[in-house]
């Protein structure tokens, strides 16, 4: 997808989505209703979405970027909109997506929006992970007045993916175990990972012409 405009994201797309703000307080309504985003409004996934909710305020209050990736940031003169895809449930998306809105925050030059996968099945199904999996959350980079795709980046850091393979594929693991031995990555990475990854994207959208 990268260096061509896709028709299925339309600047209505963009102008509907959330703002991280609106995002954040939305998964909170929904919580009051004991509902989380999807249809899916188990008992295990308001677990989730809860400590989705906790994560992200920690990582809100906690995260501090880099020198070089803060560098990258000031220097950027291209105008991009990050547009992620995400859902409330999702642990990867609350362990990620408060260090990427950090680094649109340093800068005039990147937008966020936040839209929901469920409700865009038709655009994560054109980044789809591996060629074949709907993981999220999933960054698509686009050129701000064109639209065009600069790049994308998701579900995770590729350390944090080597390790989930490893996992997945290991049947000696619960899923409960698989989730306890990445956030444990996580909260070992101290966002570091992403940060570092982020350096190099930067420079590579930023420069596409």
């Amino acid at each position: 997808m990268t260096g061509v405009k896709t028709a299925i994201i339309t600047r209505g797309i963009i102008e509907n989505a959330y703002n991280y703000e609106e995002y954040r307080q939305f998964i909170d309504d929904l919580l009051k209703k004991n509902r989380t985003t999807g249809e899916n409004h188990s008992e295990k996934m308001l677990h989730y979405t809860k400590m989705n909710v906790h994560r992200m305020k920690r990582l809100d209050r906690q995260t501090e970027l880099v020198e070089e990736l803060a560098e990258k940031l000031q220097n950027i003169n291209r105008p991009m909109i990050w547009l992620i895809l995400t859902e409330g449930w999702c642990g990867d998306a609350a362990q990620t997506i408060p260090v990427i809105q950090k680094m649109a925050d340093q800068t005039r030059m990147i937008q966020t929006r936040y839209i929901l996968r469920d409700e865009n099945l038709e655009i994560i199904d054109q980044f789809l992970t591996n060629g074949r999996a709907r993981s999220i959350p999933k960054l698509i980079c686009l050129d701000s007045q064109t639209l065009e795709v600069l790049g994308d980046w998701g579900p995770r850091p590729e350390t944090a993916q080597q390790l989930f393979m490893s996992l997945r594929d290991n049947e000696e693991y619960s899923s409960r175990e698989r989730a306890e031995h990445l956030h444990k990555w996580y909260a070992d990475d101290k966002t570091i990972a992403v940060q570092k990854e982020f350096v190099s994207l930067i420079e590579k959208w930023s420069d596409q012409h």
